[in-house]
């Protein structure tokens, strides 16, 4: 559907593209890779015709569409949140506009010339989804975390991370053959992000991103376009595939050109030894032209990496932080009613829920930032605490250069090691004389985690210290809390991070808190098998998808050891109790849609029902949501069918 023919691009000095060819086709799954700077967002502008190339040709196939979100600069005014989204069908807001002038027209007598052009377009209209683009709308906006009360707010009143949600909005409401999306999930929390990566997986078209969340990759993309020093790299698979297969294509890349240096350094040693005697001056000029024709082999650079551990803190006593009976908000708005938590020695707590509900205030009270209206807070023995908020890098002094503020934030004995630790988050040279006004937000974010090594902690309360990281600087800030002695809290939209740190999941939602053992994944399943799925979608919709289709690893199904415990024995028949429930629902709600339809089905086939043109597209409305709602439900039957066949398989 579209392909890059020896594309070069530059800017001032600098050249981005070299050549480059890609062939992207219809239904691809793309996610770039690279490091800063190295030309993703660039690509993606090129792509949308946004940016021209300075040589070659883009060629795209006739017919395609395109859809781009960029990673900021969208602002939408003028018009409520549900009238600016369905704003990006304005065609279909004409045709419907005209099929209602016509009904007009029609009732006042009969005209067989109106008549067919009605018929045409009510056709045309409800192939194209008109009559179920409103609950389009409401499932997007839903899923994207606009609440019900937000459709009528003016989109002036919402804040640049929701205007780039209104923006995404109304892209996956157009449905464009080739979407592109530079950090789309930039703004979005766990819920929001969850419910894109389903909906993207579903997607029927291409889609071409860029997303420094793990997690996302590995779930949406089916393969990975590196840029690296002007050139592109395709590699099959997700994102963690792409991790093996570079390792082991850079390892055969370093292995060849370490044979190519030595068998250069051989030509070269005999070019130097007889470059002067005449009876070997054709052998000479023939290793001499050797050298010339022979293509140098590129290697990857070992990429720059954050590579820091935090300073050994004293051991805490096991009750480490304690809120209880806490109640707080900020005049009219509760945030936490009653709420209770405990934090113990060693424990890696995730705060999750909906952006909003109150996790950062959570944060706050637990940090002793601000004092509850109602509650304790009571901290344990010997505890040393330090905390990330989610805009700790506007505190910084950005009159200061990089190193002025490490500096006068360091104790006296720590002063000596600041070179070392701005070395260790990638400043070094001259980046450490940088004002910290012309910082980048990862640039400010790492500073702003580098002045928590100063201090010797044993309690690390984290709000969204990921943000603007690259996935990389993630790993590495992954891999030293998982070495953290101490006790953590944390807040992070990354699914990954979470997955990985927590051993705790607290849900933060309607002013109250709730503890689940486990990470992310165990408080999905520990939801969907209580019945609650108030934090992701639909529990038909995640068993359609296959989300909760899978059961738990168990020692059964990692090693292949045929003995289940009895706690195992026991879970298994809990969830095979529930999947005969959601069975029975299903075919229940199977049997009901399809009776609605049929009865449907025979007011259209009713000719009378001409004479009544709102009657008619209030049916044809109705008839197109039971007609969503039957294909989902079948998926959900037959993607429990398979679960069946799964477990009698382990079983």
């Amino acid at each position: 559907m579209l392909q890059l023919r020896e594309i070069d691009k530059s800017f001032a000095d600098h050249r981005l593209f070299a050549g480059i060819n890609w062939h992207i086709r219809p239904g691809d799954r793309i996610g770039l890779c690279g490091e800063n700077g190295a030309g993703k967002t660039t690509l993606l502008r090129l792509l949308a015709g946004l940016v021209q190339a300075d040589h070659g040709t883009v060629q795209v196939a006739r017919g395609t569409t395109f859809g781009y979100l960029p990673q900021q600069g969208l602002e939408h005014r003028g018009r409520s949140l549900f009238e600016e989204v369905r704003s990006a069908l304005d065609e279909l807001t004409a045709m419907e506009q005209e099929m209602r002038a016509l009904e007009n027209c029609l009732a006042a007598g009969c005209d067989d010339e109106r008549m067919a052009r009605y018929a045409y377009l009510e056709e045309a209209f409800r192939q194209r989804g008109g009559y179920t683009l409103e609950t389009e709308i409401a499932k997007i906006l839903d899923g994207l975390g606009f609440s019900e009360s937000d459709r009528d707010r003016p989109c002036d009143h919402f804040s640049g991370g929701w205007q780039m949600r209104i923006a995404l909005a109304k892209l996956l409401l157009q449905r464009p053959n080739l979407l592109l999306l530079d950090e789309p999930t930039n703004h979005l929390d766990l819920p929001a992000r969850d419910w894109l990566e389903q909906y993207l997986a579903g997607y029927p078209h291409a889609v071409v991103l860029v997303s420094h969340d793990r997690f996302f990759l590995d779930r949406v993309v089916q393969r990975i376009v590196e840029i690296w020093n002007g050139t592109l790299t395709e590699y099959p698979g997700n994102y963690s595939q792409y991790l093996e297969e570079r390792e082991r294509r850079v390892a055969v890349l370093r292995e060849a050109r370490q044979r190519q240096d030595q068998e250069i350094a051989r030509i070269e040693a005999f070019v130097s030894r007889f470059r002067y005697q005449a009876n070997k001056a054709s052998l000479v000029q023939s290793r001499i032209k050797q050298l010339e024709r022979m293509e140098r082999i590129q290697v990857p650079p070992l990429r720059k990496r954050i590579a820091f551990q935090f300073p050994p803190p004293p051991r805490s006593g096991r009750l480490v932080l304690e809120l209880e009976g806490v109640e707080h908000g900020y005049g009219d708005l509760q945030v936490l009613k009653k709420a209770d938590l405990t934090v113990e020695r060693g424990e890696r707590i995730a705060l999750v829920g909906a952006n909003g509900a109150g996790k950062s205030t959570l944060m706050r009270l637990l940090a002793g930032e601000e004092m509850p209206r109602q509650g304790s807070r009571k901290a344990g023995h010997q505890v040393l605490q330090a905390y990330f908020a989610q805009d700790q890098a506007r505190i910084l002094d950005g009159t200061r250069t990089v190193l002025e503020q490490l500096t006068d934030a360091a104790p006296f004995d720590m002063v000596p090691r600041v070179r070392d630790i701005l070395g260790s988050f990638l400043f070094s040279g001259d980046d450490v004389y940088k004002p910290v006004a012309v910082l980048s937000g990862g640039e400010r974010n790492r500073l702003a985690l580098a002045m928590l090594l100063l201090r010797p902690a044993n309690l690390l309360l984290l709000d969204e210290p990921t943000n603007h990281l690259d996935l990389q600087s993630k790993d590495v800030l992954l891999e030293s809390l998982r070495r953290f002695p101490g006790s953590l809290v944390f807040v992070s939209h990354d699914r990954y991070f979470v997955d990985a740190l927590a051993t705790r999941v607290v849900e933060v939602a309607a002013g109250k808190v709730t503890s689940t053992l486990g990470n992310y994944e165990d408080f999905l399943r520990a939801r969907a098998l209580a019945g609650d799925d108030s934090h992701s979608a639909l529990r038909v919709e995640q068993v359609a998808s296959g989300q909760l289709c899978t059961a738990p690893d168990s020692p059964t199904n990692a090693a292949g050891d045929e003995t289940l415990s009895y706690a195992e024995r026991k879970e298994q028949k809990r969830q095979e109790r529930r999947r005969q429930k959601d069975l029975a629902e299903v075919e229940a709600q199977i049997e009901h849609c399809e009776e609605e339809l049929e009865t449907l089905e025979q007011a259209l086939a009713d000719g009378s029902l001409s004479q009544d043109p709102e009657r008619l597209r209030e049916i044809g409305v109705r008839h197109g949501e039971l007609q969503n709602r039957v294909e989902k439900l079948y998926r959900c039957w037959e993607a429990l069918h398979e679960q069946q066949g799964v477990s009698e398989t382990v079983a």
